[in-house]
């Protein structure tokens, strides 16, 4: 890679960085691109040669947040005991233990959909999303024969769907601590139930 490109590499990722931390703490409306260009120590060109628009910019914060989630996910799975029911309880955990983080709190929890749209918390589409992971071990989970044939997709979704309840819940509690410990008490009850034959 030439200098050139690792110059503009660089300056992307401060940009996102600056993003994540600006719309954390102002939200996505709260943040302007003037903001962002001061606090990262950019030109507006720079900005605008990176991303189209605010929107762009959030979007990358968002899938950098993903990212992060996603690869903690994916971490704790592999170090699990090796069974579909343990990796996915520790994703799990992985992934609520994130959900009490005020960045992936803000981002990806509450100003993701209102910023990108629901459509796009409903698809696989989306590269870091750590639905991807859950579909993978439901699918494992579906040739060793724990769950029905042709349901991975859909137990992906719904598991998902809980997993997202279960950490807006926890960003909104008076004490985080404890709704993180019950809420993860439930999900590795519904975990264990799903994938006991």
């Amino acid at each position: 890679m030439s200098k050139k490109a690792e110059q503009g590499d660089a300056t992307r990722r401060r940009l996102v960085d600056t993003a994540v931390a600006l719309f954390t703490e102002h939200g996505f409306a709260g943040t302007s691109t003037t903001a962002v260009v001061k606090a990262a120590g950019v030109t507006r060109g720079a900005l605008y040669h990176h991303f189209a628009d605010k929107e762009a910019l959030f979007e990358a914060a968002y899938q950098g947040v993903q990212r992060e989630v996603a690869e903690r996910c994916a971490a704790a799975a592999r170090a699990a005991e090796p069974t579909p029911a343990g990796r996915l309880r520790a994703g799990m955990a992985a992934y609520l233990d994130a959900c009490l983080e005020p960045h992936v709190q803000r981002v990806l929890l509450r100003e993701g959909p209102l910023v990108l749209g629901w459509e796009r918390s409903v698809t696989f589409d989306d590269p870091y999303c750590a639905r991807k992971q859950l579909r993978a071990g439901l699918r494992e989970a579906e040739r060793q024969g724990l769950v029905p044939a042709g349901r991975a997709d859909a137990l992906a979704h719904l598991l998902f769907g809980a997993a997202n309840q279960a950490g807006a819940a926890i960003a909104v509690a008076p004490d985080q601590a404890a709704a993180r410990a019950e809420t993860g008490a439930a999900m590795d009850d519904l975990i264990t139930r799903l994938l006991t034959p």
